[in-house]
């Protein structure tokens, strides 16, 4: 396992060469800083997300939603979300990267059209800076109050595009997943899962596409590939849904999904309050 103290150097040296020129180096230092709060001894964060039984008790679930450009994550997100409000659900969506000030920041930062080569150590380092930022400012305080989060992506963004579609390492990103988010891991996973040809060439309907979106068929391709393999391999957490049918065949999925998480969470908060 790489030292703690060796990745805080690394984070704080790419970030500083990418944010020199745009105000933000200083800023994404201070909060890998203070969201991460190393324990370098015991080579562990001590940013953890508690589940003790008082905790569970009012602990809201976290909600990702994942897929390929062109699934259809916003649309499904938001419509998701009225569903569950509709249903007495206290929720709050968000996105990554983004989700804060600072975060939309760095999100900017990685979609901005460059001339030059991205290094994808550089990319991973600041995915992994807007989510920290994310955990501390928005994610972990929502969920500490009872609140559902439901997010258009996270962690398994990162091991699909960074490992499937870069190529780097699957034990580097668990390594900063640790180091960054402790415990804190979605609860649920929605996969909109449709074919890459279909996804881009809604993608390109939209209008001018990002860096990310500018990338070859078969960059996504693998994306794609490492998020089937990363549902077939999670024991329950994930939700595939076809997003090749229509918008209404994928809303009425996402009915059912949530009418099955409410009837759960009736009885979860039933039973840790002691009533029938």
């Amino acid at each position: 396992m790489l030292p703690c103290i060796l990745i805080q150097r690394t984070l704080y040296t790419l970030l500083r060469e990418v944010m020199e020129d745009m105000h933000l180096a200083v800023l994404s230092l201070n909060t890998i800083g203070l969201c991460v709060n190393i324990n370098c001894s015991a080579e562990k964060t001590t940013h953890r997300h508690l589940r003790s039984p008082n905790n569970m008790r009012k602990r809201g679930l976290f909600i990702t939603m994942e897929g390929v450009e062109g699934v259809g994550k916003s649309t499904n997100l938001a419509f998701l979300k009225s569903y569950l409000v509709d249903n007495g659900v206290d929720v709050v969506t968000t996105r990554e990267p983004g989700g804060t000030q600072l975060g939309e920041q760095i999100r900017e930062l990685l979609l901005q059209v460059r001339r030059e080569q991205v290094s994808a150590i550089t990319e991973l380092l600041l995915i992994f800076a807007a989510r920290a930022q994310h955990i501390l400012e928005f994610i972990e305080p929502a969920l500490a109050v009872g609140k559902w989060v439901l997010c258009d992506r996270f962690t398994d963004a990162t091991y699909a595009y960074q490992c499937g579609g870069r190529g780097v390492e699957w034990d580097v990103v668990r390594q900063l997943e640790e180091f960054v988010q402790g415990e804190l891991r979605p609860d649920y996973t929605i996969l909109l899962d449709v074919s890459v040809a279909i996804g881009m060439a809604r993608a390109s309907g939209r209008g001018n596409l990002d860096r990310i979106e500018q990338e070859t068929l078969e960059f996504f391709e693998r994306v794609r590939s490492s998020y089937l393999q990363q549902a077939k391999n999670s024991s329950g957490r994930y939700r595939l849904i076809d997003a090749s049918v229509s918008l209404d065949e994928v809303q009425q999925e996402l009915i059912k999904f949530g009418s099955e998480l409410v009837s759960c969470w009736v009885v979860r908060r039933s039973d840790s309050d002691g009533t029938e």
